[in-house]
C-alpha cells in the first residue's frame, strides 16, 4: 500500500479548480476526494527515487469551502490524509467568490524559517511564526485566517543546517569531507523539506491555507550569485556543481510547480516530460545544468492574479546579470518580461503587489553604503579598493537591489509607471524579506513626478530565526539622521549619485519572529502585523504588534 511521505500542500485555487502536492513512498495514482464531489486524480513523477504528483483539482463551487482528503494507489485508493487521530481540523479549499468590488482578500507574508527542534528541544531562536499562526487557526477554524500565504525566500536553510540534520548527515558520510554540515545533493535537500514540512502545525497550515514561494539564497547557500568573483570561486569546488543542480532540481519539485496556474502547467514541455518518463531525474538535472549556465534558460518568477489584486513574485538570485560594469538584477529578458507583467491590463487590477526576497528600500546608510560598495567593485577607486569592496561584499552582504544601482533605477521606474494615470491601482506594494527584522518605508518623489498610487516597501521577516543585537542597532542607526549623514560621505566617496527619490521609515523597526498581514477590499488596504510571543504559563500566540491603513 503506498504511503504519504510528504504534503498534502494546497498551492493554487481559484473559484472552481485548485492543486495539491504531494510525495508518496512508491509509484502509484494520487486522489484528491472533496466533500462537495469535487477532485481529481494524477500519476506521480520519479525524481531521484522520490515519487510526487502535483493533483488539479476541478468542480469547485466559487465562494464555498469544502473538506477534502487524499488517496494514494491505483484503483479507489486508501486515504490517507486526514491522518488517523490527527488532533488538526479537517483540511478544506475555500475558493473565492465571483470577483466584486467587495471581495475582501488577506495576503500573509515573511521569510527566513529555520526549521524548528524537535519537539521537547530548547528553540534557541524563539517560538515560530508560522507554528503560531496554525494553532490559531485550528482553534477556530471558521475565524479570520489567509487567503494566501507567501513566503518571501529561505524555505530551507542548505547552509546552516540544525543539530538533527548533522547528526543525520553524519550517518550517511564524512562530515570532515566538503562541504561538510551543509548538505551536498538531492537526497539530502529532500531531508530539509521534510524536516521543514513535516512539523506538524506548519504540515496542517500548508494543508489547508494556499501558498506561493521564492527562493533566497540560503535555499542554496549564503551569498549565492553574489559576484562574478564568488561565482567562479565557487564552480572551482568539487562539490559545488552537485549542490546547485540539487539545490535547483529540489527546488522545482517542492516549490515552483505549484507556484503555476492549471494552464500554465498544461503547456510546460518541462512538466510534460518529466511525467512522460519512468524516471524524470535525467530531464529535471539537464534542465537545472542549463539554468545553471545561462540564466536565460530557467524562468522563476511568475504571476499570479487574485481577483482585482495583482501578485508578481520577482526571482532576484537566479536572473542576475554577475559581470562587472554589466551588473544587473535581472537579465534583459526576466527584466522585459517582469515588465510586461507589471503593466498588462491597467485598469483590471486595484492593488500590485510585487514580491521580491530582498528589499528595494533599505535604511538609508545601507542603501548608500550598497551603491558605494558595487563602485568600489566595478573599480571606480582603482584595484586595492576593488579587492576591498569584494570582500566587504561577501562578509556584509551588500547584494540587496542598492548594489545594482541600475536595476534599482530601473525598479523606480516601473513602479512610478504602474502607479500612474487614470487606471493606476490604489497601492504598488513591494513585499521583501531577508533582512531579519520589518519596517514599512514609503517613497517621496520630486514634485510633479510622484504616481497616483500609494507606494510602499513592506519588509518582514524572519518567520523562524534570529538577528544579534549588534544588528539590531546596527538597523536602527542606518534609519537615523547621522546614520543617513554617515552614507552620504560613502556614497561620495565612490562617486555615486543620488537615487532620484527619497523615502522615510512610516514603521517599524520591529525584531521577533513575525508575519505581515494585508486585507485587501476594493481600493482599502490595510496591513497588520503579528508575532510570536511566548505567554506566562507556557504556550506561545500570535500578538498584534502593529495595524495601520495604507488607502
Amino acid at each position: 500500500m503506498a504511503r504519504l511521505r510528504l504534503g498534502p500542500l494546497l498551492r493554487y485555487v481559484d473559484g472552481s479548480t485548485a492543486t495539491v502536492w504531494v510525495e508518496a513512498d512508491r509509484p502509484c495514482t494520487a486522489e484528491v476526494r472533496c466533500a462537495d464531489g469535487a477532485g481529481g486524480t494524477a500519476r506521480t513523477f520519479q525524481i531521484a527515487g522520490h515519487h510526487y504528483a502535483l493533483v488539479p483539482v476541478t468542480g469547485l463551487t466559487p465562494g464555498t469551502e469544502t473538506a477534502y482528503e487524499v488517496r494514494l494507489g491505483d484503483g479507489a485508493g486508501a486515504a490517507v490524509w486526514p491522518l488517523p487521530d490527527s488532533p488538526y481540523p479537517a483540511s478544506t479549499i475555500r475558493t473565492p467568490a465571483e470577483s466584486g468590488d467587495d471581495a475582501e482578500l488577506r495576503v500573509t507574508f515573511g521569510s527566513c524559517r529555520w526549521a524548528a527542534p524537535p519537539s521537547g528541544e530548547h528553540d534557541p531562536v524563539g517560538p515560530d511564526a508560522l507554528d503560531t499562526l496554525a494553532a490559531r487557526i485550528a482553534v477556530d477554524p471558521g475565524a479570520e485566517r489567509p487567503d494566501v500565504l507567501v513566503l518571501l525566500g529561505d524555505q530551507v536553510y542548505a547552509d546552516q543546517t540544525s543539530k538533527a540534520t548533522q547528526r543525520w548527515l553524519a550517518a550517511r558520510r564524512d562530515l570532515t569531507d566538503p562541504p561538510g554540515v551543509q548538505v551536498a545533493d538531492y537526497e539530502e535537500y529532500t531531508h530539509l523539506y521534510y524536516e521543514s514540512w513535516l512539523d506538524p502545525e506548519v504540515r496542517w497550515l500548508l494543508s489547508t491555507v494556499p501558498s506561493c514561494m521564492i527562493f533566497d539564497d540560503h535555499d542554496v547557500i549564503d551569498d549565492w550569485n553574489t559576484s562574478a568573483a564568488w561565482l567562479a570561486e565557487m564552480r572551482a569546488t568539487p562539490w559545488w556543481r552537485e549542490r546547485i543542480l540539487s539545490g535547483l532540481m529540489s527546488y522545482w519539485v517542492h516549490q515552483h510547480l505549484g507556484n503555476l496556474r492549471p494552464e500554465e502547467l498544461a503547456h510546460d514541455d518541462l512538466y510534460a516530460s518529466v511525467r512522460a518518463t519512468p524516471d524524470g531525474t535525467d530531464v529535471l538535472r539537464a534542465f537545472a545544468a542549463a539554468a545553471d549556465a545561462d540564466a536565460r534558460a530557467a524562468r522563476w518568477s511568475y504571476r499570479r492574479d487574485f481577483g482585482r489584486v495583482r501578485l508578481l513574485m520577482v526571482d532576484t538570485r537566479a536572473a542576475r546579470v554577475l559581470t562587472e560594469g554589466e551588473r544587473a538584477m535581472l537579465d534583459a529578458d526576466e527584466a522585459d518580461w517582469v515588465r510586461e507583467q507589471a503593466l498588462a491590463d491597467p485598469g483590471t487590477y486595484d492593488h500590485l503587489l510585487i514580491g521580491t526576497s530582498l528589499p528595494w528600500l533599505l535604511p538609508h546608510l545601507i542603501h548608500d553604503a550598497e551603491g558605494w560598495n558595487a563602485a568600489l567593485c566595478r573599480g571606480e577607486r582603482g584595484e586595492r579598493w576593488a579587492r576591498f569592496g569584494e570582500n566587504l561584499r561577501r562578509r556584509s552582504d551588500l547584494e540587496h537591489w542598492a548594489a545594482f544601482p541600475a536595476s534599482f533605477e530601473a525598479l523606480t521606474a516601473l513602479i512610478t509607471e504602474a502607479g500612474s494615470g487614470p487606471q493606476a491601482p490604489a497601492t504598488v506594494c513591494v513585499l521583501s524579506g531577508d533582512v531579519h527584522h520589518a519596517y514599512v518605508a514609503e517613497p517621496s518623489w520630486p514634485s510633479g513626478a510622484a504616481p497616483d498610487a500609494r507606494v510602499l516597501q513592506l519588509t518582514c521577516s524572519p518567520v523562524h530565526n534570529s538577528i544579534p543585537s549588534m544588528l539590531k542597532l546596527g538597523f536602527r542607526f542606518g534609519w537615523s539622521r547621522v546614520g543617513r549623514g554617515l552614507g552620504r560621505r560613502f556614497a561620495r566617496h565612490g562617486g555615486v549619485t543620488q537615487a532620484g527619490i527619497d523615502w522615510r521609515r512610516t514603521g517599524g523597526p520591529w525584531f521577533g519572529n513575525q508575519l505581515m498581514t494585508l486585507t485587501l477590499r476594493g481600493r482599502s488596504a490595510r496591513l497588520r502585523l503579528d508575532q510570536a510571543r511566548a505567554v506566562r504559563g507556557g504556550g506561545v500566540r500570535l500578538e498584534k504588534a502593529d495595524e495601520t491603513r495604507l488607502s
